[in-house]
Protein backbone atom coordinates (compact mmCIF):
# COMPACT_ATOMS: atom_id res chain seq x y z
CA UNK A 1 0.00 0.00 0.00
CA UNK A 2 1.39 3.36 -1.02
CA UNK A 3 2.06 6.10 1.52
CA UNK A 4 -0.83 8.22 0.22
CA UNK A 5 -3.21 5.23 0.43
CA UNK A 6 -2.20 4.54 4.02
CA UNK A 7 -2.82 8.19 4.79
CA UNK A 8 -6.40 7.98 3.46
CA UNK A 9 -7.16 5.04 5.78
CA UNK A 10 -5.42 6.60 8.76
CA UNK A 11 -7.15 9.96 8.26
CA UNK A 12 -10.56 8.27 8.42
CA UNK A 13 -9.58 6.31 11.54
CA UNK A 14 -8.13 9.41 13.21
CA UNK A 15 -11.25 11.43 12.46
CA UNK A 16 -13.51 8.83 14.08
CA UNK A 17 -11.20 8.45 17.07
CA UNK A 18 -11.13 12.20 17.66
CA UNK A 19 -14.83 12.98 17.29
CA UNK A 20 -16.52 9.68 18.03
CA UNK A 21 -17.08 7.92 21.36
CA UNK A 22 -14.70 5.01 21.85
CA UNK A 23 -17.32 2.32 22.42
CA UNK A 24 -15.96 -0.07 19.76
CA UNK A 25 -12.58 -1.49 18.82
CA UNK A 26 -12.83 -1.98 15.05
CA UNK A 27 -10.42 -3.90 12.87
CA UNK A 28 -8.28 -1.22 11.17
CA UNK A 29 -9.90 -1.18 7.75
CA UNK A 30 -12.04 1.65 6.37
CA UNK A 31 -14.86 0.46 4.11
CA UNK A 32 -16.58 2.63 1.54
CA UNK A 33 -18.53 0.27 -0.76
CA UNK A 34 -20.34 -3.06 -0.62
CA UNK A 35 -21.99 -5.38 -3.13
CA UNK A 36 -23.15 -8.93 -2.54
CA UNK A 37 -20.49 -10.82 -0.58
CA UNK A 38 -17.82 -8.15 -1.16
CA UNK A 39 -16.77 -4.87 0.42
CA UNK A 40 -14.14 -2.38 -0.71
CA UNK A 41 -11.98 -0.07 1.39
CA UNK A 42 -11.24 3.60 0.70
CA UNK A 43 -8.23 2.60 -1.40
CA UNK A 44 -10.31 0.28 -3.55
CA UNK A 45 -9.05 -3.02 -2.15
CA UNK A 46 -11.69 -5.76 -2.36
CA UNK A 47 -12.51 -8.13 0.51
CA UNK A 48 -14.85 -11.00 1.26
CA UNK A 49 -17.13 -9.93 4.10
CA UNK A 50 -17.14 -12.80 6.59
CA UNK A 51 -19.03 -10.99 9.34
CA UNK A 52 -22.09 -9.63 7.49
CA UNK A 53 -22.52 -6.86 10.07
CA UNK A 54 -23.08 -9.55 12.71
CA UNK A 55 -25.60 -11.31 10.40
CA UNK A 56 -27.54 -8.18 9.45
CA UNK A 57 -26.48 -8.48 5.79
CA UNK A 58 -27.68 -12.03 5.13
CA UNK A 59 -29.11 -10.94 1.77
CA UNK A 60 -25.78 -9.42 0.69
CA UNK A 61 -24.65 -5.82 0.56
CA UNK A 62 -26.91 -3.37 -1.27
CA UNK A 63 -29.33 -5.97 -2.60
CA UNK A 64 -31.14 -4.19 -5.46
CA UNK A 65 -34.60 -5.37 -4.42
CA UNK A 66 -34.18 -4.16 -0.84
CA UNK A 67 -32.48 -0.88 -1.79
CA UNK A 68 -35.13 -0.36 -4.48
CA UNK A 69 -37.96 -0.80 -1.95
CA UNK A 70 -36.26 1.62 0.43
CA UNK A 71 -35.65 4.20 -2.29
CA UNK A 72 -39.20 4.03 -3.65
CA UNK A 73 -40.81 4.36 -0.23
CA UNK A 74 -38.40 7.12 0.88
CA UNK A 75 -39.59 9.22 -2.05
CA UNK A 76 -43.22 8.79 -1.00
CA UNK A 77 -43.53 8.85 2.80
CA UNK A 78 -40.82 8.26 5.40
CA UNK A 79 -42.37 8.84 8.81
CA UNK A 80 -45.71 9.60 10.42
CA UNK A 81 -44.99 8.34 13.97
CA UNK A 82 -47.68 6.10 15.41
CA UNK A 83 -49.86 9.12 16.13
CA UNK A 84 -51.46 8.32 12.75
CA UNK A 85 -51.90 5.22 10.61
CA UNK A 86 -49.75 4.79 7.51
CA UNK A 87 -50.56 2.66 4.49
CA UNK A 88 -47.51 0.35 4.85
CA UNK A 89 -47.48 -0.85 8.44
CA UNK A 90 -50.63 -2.98 8.25
CA UNK A 91 -49.32 -4.68 5.11
CA UNK A 92 -46.03 -5.43 6.86
CA UNK A 93 -47.77 -6.64 10.05
CA UNK A 94 -49.82 -9.10 8.00
CA UNK A 95 -46.96 -10.20 5.77
CA UNK A 96 -44.48 -10.89 8.59
CA UNK A 97 -47.05 -12.40 10.96
CA UNK A 98 -48.10 -14.90 8.31
CA UNK A 99 -44.48 -15.47 7.22
CA UNK A 100 -43.51 -16.58 10.75
CA UNK A 101 -46.94 -17.99 11.71
CA UNK A 102 -47.85 -15.65 14.58
CA UNK A 103 -50.98 -13.61 15.24
CA UNK A 104 -49.35 -10.23 15.77
CA UNK A 105 -46.17 -8.20 15.33
CA UNK A 106 -44.90 -5.28 17.41
CA UNK A 107 -42.44 -3.23 15.31
CA UNK A 108 -39.26 -1.69 16.71
CA UNK A 109 -35.92 -0.55 15.27
CA UNK A 110 -32.99 -2.37 16.87
CA UNK A 111 -32.32 -5.78 18.35
CA UNK A 112 -31.81 -4.46 21.86
CA UNK A 113 -35.09 -2.50 21.63
CA UNK A 114 -36.86 -5.68 20.58
CA UNK A 115 -35.39 -7.61 23.52
CA UNK A 116 -36.51 -4.89 25.93
CA UNK A 117 -39.97 -5.03 24.34
CA UNK A 118 -40.16 -8.80 24.80
CA UNK A 119 -39.20 -8.47 28.47
CA UNK A 120 -41.99 -5.93 29.04
CA UNK A 121 -44.56 -8.11 27.27
CA UNK A 122 -43.49 -11.13 29.32
CA UNK A 123 -43.78 -9.27 32.62
CA UNK A 124 -47.17 -7.77 31.80
CA UNK A 125 -48.44 -11.21 30.73
CA UNK A 126 -47.15 -12.64 34.02
CA UNK A 127 -49.17 -10.19 36.11
CA UNK A 128 -52.34 -10.10 34.02
CA UNK A 129 -52.55 -13.69 32.75
CA UNK A 130 -50.47 -15.92 35.02
CA UNK A 131 -51.34 -14.13 38.25
CA UNK A 132 -47.84 -13.50 39.55
CA UNK A 133 -47.90 -10.80 42.28
CA UNK A 134 -46.99 -7.36 40.97
CA UNK A 135 -43.24 -6.62 40.81
CA UNK A 136 -42.37 -10.25 41.64
CA UNK A 137 -41.98 -11.66 38.11
CA UNK A 138 -38.64 -13.32 37.32
CA UNK A 139 -37.25 -14.10 33.88
CA UNK A 140 -34.67 -16.86 33.45
CA UNK A 141 -31.61 -16.06 31.32
CA UNK A 142 -28.42 -17.97 30.50
CA UNK A 143 -24.80 -17.37 31.39
CA UNK A 144 -22.66 -16.00 28.55
CA UNK A 145 -25.77 -14.54 26.93
CA UNK A 146 -25.69 -11.57 24.58
CA UNK A 147 -28.97 -9.74 24.12
CA UNK A 148 -27.64 -6.17 23.77
CA UNK A 149 -26.11 -3.52 26.02
CA UNK A 150 -28.98 -1.48 27.42
CA UNK A 151 -29.10 -0.95 31.19
CA UNK A 152 -31.62 -3.73 31.79
CA UNK A 153 -29.87 -6.20 29.50
CA UNK A 154 -26.40 -5.74 31.01
CA UNK A 155 -28.02 -6.33 34.40
CA UNK A 156 -28.25 -10.03 33.52
CA UNK A 157 -25.03 -10.22 31.48
CA UNK A 158 -21.79 -11.69 32.80
CA UNK A 159 -19.71 -9.61 30.39
CA UNK A 160 -17.84 -7.45 32.87
CA UNK A 161 -16.65 -5.03 30.18
CA UNK A 162 -20.29 -4.23 29.40
CA UNK A 163 -21.36 -4.22 33.08
CA UNK A 164 -18.65 -2.50 35.11
CA UNK A 165 -19.55 0.96 36.43
CA UNK A 166 -23.03 0.98 34.89
CA UNK A 167 -25.00 -0.02 38.01
CA UNK A 168 -27.30 -0.08 39.86
CA UNK A 169 -28.65 -3.05 37.96
CA UNK A 170 -32.21 -4.04 37.16
CA UNK A 171 -33.63 -6.85 39.29
CA UNK A 172 -35.94 -9.66 38.24
CA UNK A 173 -33.65 -12.11 36.47
CA UNK A 174 -32.50 -15.62 37.38
CA UNK A 175 -29.33 -16.81 35.64
CA UNK A 176 -28.69 -20.47 34.79
CA UNK A 177 -26.12 -22.37 32.74
CA UNK A 178 -26.81 -22.52 29.01
CA UNK A 179 -27.60 -25.94 27.54
CA UNK A 180 -28.54 -27.33 30.95
CA UNK A 181 -32.09 -28.66 31.12
CA UNK A 182 -31.82 -29.70 34.76
CA UNK A 183 -30.85 -26.17 35.74
CA UNK A 184 -33.84 -24.81 33.83
CA UNK A 185 -36.23 -27.28 35.44
CA UNK A 186 -34.88 -26.55 38.93
CA UNK A 187 -35.07 -22.78 38.44
CA UNK A 188 -38.71 -22.99 37.40
CA UNK A 189 -39.81 -25.55 39.97
CA UNK A 190 -38.13 -23.67 42.84
CA UNK A 191 -39.69 -20.30 42.05
CA UNK A 192 -43.43 -19.89 41.45
CA UNK A 193 -42.80 -16.37 40.11
CA UNK A 194 -40.96 -17.40 36.94
CA UNK A 195 -42.62 -15.67 33.99
CA UNK A 196 -40.36 -16.50 31.05
CA UNK A 197 -37.18 -18.08 29.73
CA UNK A 198 -35.13 -15.85 27.40
CA UNK A 199 -32.64 -17.81 25.30
CA UNK A 200 -30.51 -17.61 22.16
CA UNK A 201 -30.93 -20.76 20.04
CA UNK A 202 -27.19 -20.49 19.39
CA UNK A 203 -25.02 -18.22 21.52
CA UNK A 204 -23.33 -16.14 18.82
CA UNK A 205 -21.29 -13.61 20.78
CA UNK A 206 -20.17 -16.36 23.18
CA UNK A 207 -18.36 -17.98 20.26
CA UNK A 208 -21.10 -19.66 18.21
CA UNK A 209 -21.92 -22.12 20.97
CA UNK A 210 -24.42 -24.66 19.60
CA UNK A 211 -26.47 -26.41 22.31
CA UNK A 212 -26.99 -30.15 22.53
CA UNK A 213 -29.41 -31.85 20.14
CA UNK A 214 -32.93 -31.52 21.50
CA UNK A 215 -32.10 -28.82 24.05
CA UNK A 216 -34.47 -26.20 22.66
CA UNK A 217 -37.31 -28.68 22.18
CA UNK A 218 -37.01 -29.98 25.74
CA UNK A 219 -36.63 -26.46 27.15
CA UNK A 220 -39.86 -25.40 25.42
CA UNK A 221 -41.61 -28.50 26.81
CA UNK A 222 -40.49 -27.63 30.36
CA UNK A 223 -41.78 -24.08 29.90
CA UNK A 224 -45.14 -25.29 28.57
CA UNK A 225 -45.74 -27.65 31.48
CA UNK A 226 -45.03 -24.83 33.95
CA UNK A 227 -46.90 -22.01 32.13
CA UNK A 228 -43.66 -20.13 31.46
CA UNK A 229 -43.17 -18.16 28.24
CA UNK A 230 -40.40 -19.42 25.96
CA UNK A 231 -38.75 -16.31 24.48
CA UNK A 232 -36.39 -16.92 21.53
CA UNK A 233 -33.87 -14.19 20.74
CA UNK A 234 -33.29 -14.85 17.03
CA UNK A 235 -31.86 -11.42 16.28
CA UNK A 236 -28.64 -13.03 15.07
CA UNK A 237 -29.70 -16.62 14.30
CA UNK A 238 -32.95 -15.84 12.50
CA UNK A 239 -33.76 -15.12 8.85
CA UNK A 240 -32.04 -18.18 7.27
CA UNK A 241 -28.61 -17.74 8.90
CA UNK A 242 -28.44 -21.25 10.38
CA UNK A 243 -29.85 -23.11 7.37
CA UNK A 244 -33.47 -22.75 8.51
CA UNK A 245 -35.78 -19.77 8.42
CA UNK A 246 -35.40 -19.72 12.20
CA UNK A 247 -32.86 -21.60 14.30
CA UNK A 248 -35.75 -22.78 16.48
CA UNK A 249 -37.20 -24.56 13.45
CA UNK A 250 -34.79 -27.46 14.07
CA UNK A 251 -35.35 -29.98 11.28
CA UNK A 252 -38.51 -28.30 10.04
CA UNK A 253 -38.63 -28.18 6.24
CA UNK A 254 -40.66 -25.00 5.73
CA UNK A 255 -37.65 -22.71 5.41
CA UNK A 256 -38.21 -21.76 1.79
CA UNK A 257 -41.94 -21.08 2.09
CA UNK A 258 -43.66 -19.04 4.73
CA UNK A 259 -43.59 -20.60 8.18
CA UNK A 260 -47.08 -22.11 7.87
CA UNK A 261 -45.77 -25.53 8.83
CA UNK A 262 -45.28 -26.63 12.42
CA UNK A 263 -41.73 -25.81 13.59
CA UNK A 264 -39.93 -28.11 15.97
CA UNK A 265 -39.95 -25.35 18.60
CA UNK A 266 -42.56 -22.58 18.45
CA UNK A 267 -41.54 -19.69 20.72
CA UNK A 268 -44.22 -17.91 22.72
CA UNK A 269 -42.35 -14.70 21.92
CA UNK A 270 -40.03 -14.39 18.92
CA UNK A 271 -37.46 -11.58 18.71
CA UNK A 272 -36.09 -10.59 15.29
CA UNK A 273 -33.76 -7.88 14.01
CA UNK A 274 -30.58 -7.54 11.96
CA UNK A 275 -31.34 -9.40 8.68
CA UNK A 276 -35.02 -8.43 8.94
CA UNK A 277 -33.64 -5.21 7.45
CA UNK A 278 -31.34 -6.75 4.86
CA UNK A 279 -28.71 -4.48 6.37
CA UNK A 280 -30.31 -1.46 4.73
CA UNK A 281 -32.32 0.26 7.49
CA UNK A 282 -32.91 -0.37 11.22
CA UNK A 283 -35.79 -2.85 11.61
CA UNK A 284 -36.63 -5.20 14.46
CA UNK A 285 -39.77 -6.92 15.62
CA UNK A 286 -41.38 -8.95 18.37
CA UNK A 287 -43.95 -11.55 17.35
CA UNK A 288 -46.44 -13.42 19.53
CA UNK A 289 -49.93 -14.85 19.45
CA UNK A 290 -52.95 -12.93 20.74
CA UNK A 291 -53.00 -14.61 24.16
CA UNK A 292 -49.63 -12.96 24.86
CA UNK A 293 -49.50 -9.87 22.65
CA UNK A 294 -52.91 -8.56 23.64
CA UNK A 295 -51.63 -7.53 27.08
CA UNK A 296 -50.07 -4.52 25.32
CA UNK A 297 -52.50 -1.62 25.07
CA UNK A 298 -52.24 2.03 23.94
CA UNK A 299 -49.62 3.89 25.94
CA UNK A 300 -47.86 0.77 27.27
CA UNK A 301 -45.02 0.80 24.76
CA UNK A 302 -43.93 2.66 21.67
CA UNK A 303 -41.31 4.17 19.42
CA UNK A 304 -41.46 7.20 17.15
CA UNK A 305 -39.72 5.32 14.35
CA UNK A 306 -41.04 1.82 15.10
CA UNK A 307 -43.24 0.69 12.22
CA UNK A 308 -42.39 3.58 9.93
CA UNK A 309 -43.24 3.18 6.21
CA UNK A 310 -39.63 2.79 5.04
CA UNK A 311 -38.94 0.09 7.61
CA UNK A 312 -42.08 -1.76 6.56
CA UNK A 313 -41.14 -1.67 2.87
CA UNK A 314 -37.56 -2.73 3.57
CA UNK A 315 -38.54 -5.63 5.83
CA UNK A 316 -41.03 -7.06 3.34
CA UNK A 317 -38.45 -6.86 0.55
CA UNK A 318 -35.78 -8.43 2.79
CA UNK A 319 -38.06 -11.37 3.61
CA UNK A 320 -39.01 -11.74 -0.06
CA UNK A 321 -35.34 -12.12 -0.96
CA UNK A 322 -34.81 -14.83 1.66
CA UNK A 323 -37.71 -16.84 0.24
CA UNK A 324 -37.20 -16.15 -3.47
CA UNK A 325 -33.45 -16.86 -3.44
CA UNK A 326 -33.73 -19.91 -1.15
CA UNK A 327 -31.13 -18.49 1.21
CA UNK A 328 -31.84 -20.99 3.99
CA UNK A 329 -31.08 -23.87 1.63
CA UNK A 330 -27.90 -22.17 0.51
CA UNK A 331 -26.77 -21.53 4.08
CA UNK A 332 -27.40 -25.17 5.00
CA UNK A 333 -25.45 -26.52 2.02
CA UNK A 334 -22.51 -24.12 2.22
CA UNK A 335 -22.29 -24.40 6.00
CA UNK A 336 -21.78 -28.15 5.78
CA UNK A 337 -19.14 -27.64 3.11
CA UNK A 338 -17.37 -24.97 5.15
CA UNK A 339 -17.15 -27.12 8.29
CA UNK A 340 -16.09 -30.17 6.27
CA UNK A 341 -13.25 -28.31 4.58
CA UNK A 342 -12.09 -26.67 7.81
CA UNK A 343 -12.15 -30.00 9.63
CA UNK A 344 -9.80 -31.43 7.01
CA UNK A 345 -7.33 -28.71 7.89
CA UNK A 346 -7.85 -29.02 11.65
CA UNK A 347 -6.91 -32.73 11.59
CA UNK A 348 -3.27 -31.71 11.19
CA UNK A 349 -3.34 -28.29 12.85
CA UNK A 350 -1.65 -27.26 16.07
CA UNK A 351 -3.18 -23.78 16.09
CA UNK A 352 -6.92 -24.53 15.63
CA UNK A 353 -8.82 -26.78 18.06
CA UNK A 354 -12.17 -27.08 16.31
CA UNK A 355 -14.79 -25.55 14.05
CA UNK A 356 -18.43 -25.40 15.11
CA UNK A 357 -21.67 -23.87 13.97
CA UNK A 358 -24.84 -24.30 11.97
CA UNK A 359 -25.56 -23.12 8.47
CA UNK A 360 -23.34 -20.13 7.75
CA UNK A 361 -22.90 -19.13 11.39
CA UNK A 362 -19.58 -20.72 12.35
CA UNK A 363 -16.49 -20.17 14.45
CA UNK A 364 -13.04 -21.62 14.89
CA UNK A 365 -11.47 -21.95 18.33
CA UNK A 366 -7.79 -21.00 18.40
CA UNK A 367 -5.41 -23.09 20.47
CA UNK A 368 -4.45 -20.25 22.77
CA UNK A 369 -5.72 -18.53 25.91
CA UNK A 370 -8.66 -16.11 25.88
CA UNK A 371 -6.42 -13.20 26.86
CA UNK A 372 -4.00 -13.79 23.96
CA UNK A 373 -3.88 -11.62 20.84
CA UNK A 374 -3.44 -14.57 18.45
CA UNK A 375 -7.00 -14.45 17.06
CA UNK A 376 -6.77 -10.66 16.60
CA UNK A 377 -3.47 -11.02 14.74
CA UNK A 378 -5.01 -13.73 12.58
CA UNK A 379 -7.84 -11.38 11.66
CA UNK A 380 -5.32 -8.72 10.69
CA UNK A 381 -3.59 -11.23 8.43
CA UNK A 382 -6.93 -12.39 7.00
CA UNK A 383 -7.61 -8.74 6.18
CA UNK A 384 -4.28 -8.51 4.39
CA UNK A 385 -5.23 -11.64 2.44
CA UNK A 386 -8.63 -10.28 1.38
CA UNK A 387 -11.12 -11.54 3.98
CA UNK A 388 -12.70 -9.66 6.90
CA UNK A 389 -13.61 -11.40 10.17
CA UNK A 390 -13.48 -10.49 13.85
CA UNK A 391 -12.51 -12.32 17.07
CA UNK A 392 -14.93 -12.89 19.91
CA UNK A 393 -14.07 -14.00 23.44
CA UNK A 394 -10.36 -13.62 22.76
CA UNK A 395 -9.44 -16.91 21.12
CA UNK A 396 -12.47 -17.48 18.85
CA UNK A 397 -12.98 -16.17 15.30
CA UNK A 398 -16.56 -15.97 14.04
CA UNK A 399 -17.25 -16.58 10.34
CA UNK A 400 -20.64 -15.44 8.98
CA UNK A 401 -20.62 -14.43 5.30
CA UNK A 402 -23.68 -13.15 3.42
CA UNK A 403 -26.00 -16.02 2.53
CA UNK A 404 -25.90 -15.10 -1.17
CA UNK A 405 -22.39 -16.57 -1.39
CA UNK A 406 -21.87 -19.37 -3.93
CA UNK A 407 -19.78 -22.54 -3.65
CA UNK A 408 -16.87 -21.21 -5.71
CA UNK A 409 -16.62 -18.12 -3.51
CA UNK A 410 -16.86 -20.19 -0.34
CA UNK A 411 -14.03 -22.49 -1.40
CA UNK A 412 -11.93 -19.45 -2.30
CA UNK A 413 -12.56 -18.14 1.23
CA UNK A 414 -11.66 -21.52 2.77
CA UNK A 415 -8.37 -21.31 0.88
CA UNK A 416 -7.70 -17.80 2.23
CA UNK A 417 -8.51 -18.94 5.79
CA UNK A 418 -6.40 -22.11 5.72
CA UNK A 419 -3.43 -20.38 4.05
CA UNK A 420 -3.60 -17.66 6.71
CA UNK A 421 -3.75 -20.23 9.52
CA UNK A 422 -0.63 -21.92 8.12
CA UNK A 423 1.32 -18.74 8.84
CA UNK A 424 0.54 -19.19 12.55
CA UNK A 425 1.25 -22.90 12.90
CA UNK A 426 3.95 -23.67 15.45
Amino acid sequence: MAVLEKKATQDAIDLENKYGAHNYHPLPVVLSKGEGVYVWDVEGKKYYDFLSAYSAVNQGHCHPKIVGAMDEQAKTLTLTSRAFYNDMLGKYDKYASEYFNFDKLLPMNTGAEAVETALKICRKWAYEKKGIPENKAEIIVCTNNFHGRTTTIISFSNDEVARNNFGPYTQGFTKIEYDNLEALKAAIENNKNIAGFLVEPIQGEAGVYVPSEGYLKEAKAICEVNNVLFIADEVQTGIARTGRLLATCGNCTCENKDCSGTPEVKPDILILGKALSGGAYPVSAVLANDNVMNVIRPGNHGSTFGGNPVAAAVAMAALDVVKDEKLADNAEKLGKLFRSELNKYIENSSIVKLVRGKGLLNAIVINDTEDSDTAWNMCLKLRDNGLLAKPTHGNIIRFAPPLVMNEEQLLDCVSIITNTLKEFEK
